[in-house]
């Protein structure tokens, strides 16, 4: 399987992966709060990796260390805990769109920090797309009025906090084998996490004859394992076998995803996001454009 052949696969995987963690997440939270579902997620992925990929540790060298810390920082700890408040006061779908702006800020970070080029067409893609997201986000806004979108601020920091991650393992870290630099991520995350969680109640109230949440658990071990672990190993390839601005742009992907999942939890959707959903889609396109 050649590059070009890889890629697309990795973006696809992805797409389907990231976009079903909206619903997972939405549902976890009905069990725990979401610095709780925060701290776990982070949990649950680094006993998983640490339990199956411990040897992928070897391969880490001494210069890799500081960048493997930085992105675990600013692609899963910050984000993990702003992605949960934010889908607890806006729809899972509004949130999945909101994630969109990180091709743009990786593209604007590629450029101006880590001397990174890209072509006219990859911008219009950008562009594109954005236009595609803001008709998502107003429909949705228009359809939801009860909604905080105050909330989304949180959203654009953990969207540049995924377009620094990106820019970093492409310059710093694409040497390192993507399985040996999540494993890294989260071997780092691992203590943080278990002191985060022991500020919460979680410890003294949890209950193994609580229902709800025994199958929030449930959602967060799938959401962890494989939209967590698995997932980041694949987009770290992804990014090491193209470039920063197209892995990312799988984020436009996302919504499609997260939107077809809210609609049969009972989420709202209307023919002008259906619209915006194409657009988005023409973006991915020219992103990916050579010229």
């Amino acid at each position: 399987m050649n590059n070009q052949q890889q890629k697309w696969l990795y973006f696809s995987l992805l797409s389907l992966v990231w976009g079903s963690s909206f619903i997972l997440m939405k549902k976890a939270l009905l069990g725990v709060t979401p610095i709780q579902l925060g701290a776990l997620r982070m949990i649950f992925t680094a006993v998983f990796l640490l339990s199956v990929a411990t040897p992928s540790l070897k391969k880490i060298e001494k210069k890799h260390y500081k960048y493997i810390f930085y992105t675990a920082i600013a692609g899963t700890f910050i984000p993990g805990f702003l992605f949960a408040f934010a889908i607890t006061n806006i729809d899972s779908a509004v949130v999945a769109i909101l994630n969109s702006l990180t091709p743009f800020y990786t593209l604007i970070l590629g450029a101006i920090a880590f001397g990174f080029a890209f072509n006219k067409t990859q911008f219009y893609g950008i562009l594109v797309g954005l236009v595609g997201t803001l008709i998502l986000i107003l429909k949705g806004a228009d359809l939801n009025p009860n909604q905080n979108y105050w909330y989304a601020l949180l959203m654009i920091i953990a969207s540049f906090g995924y377009a620094l991650n990106a820019n970093m393992i492409k310059k710093y870290l694409n040497d390192l084998n993507a399985l040996s630099i999540v494993t890294g991520n989260f071997l780092i995350l691992l203590i943080p996490s278990i002191i985060v969680l022991a500020f919460t109640d979680f410890f003294r109230t949890f209950d193994l004859k609580n229902e709800i949440l025994i199958s929030s658990l449930g959602y967060l071990a799938i959401l962890s394992i494989v939209g967590t672990g698995i997932a980041k190993t694949i987009y770290n390839k992804l990014v090491q076998v193209s470039d920063p601005v197209f892995s990312s742009s799988v984020t436009y992907i996302i919504p499609l995803v997260a939107i077809f999942w809210g609609v049969l939890d009972g989420e709202k959707l209307s023919t002008l996001q259906i619209f915006g959903g194409v657009i988005i889609l023409l973006g991915v396109y020219l992103v990916n454009k050579k010229k």
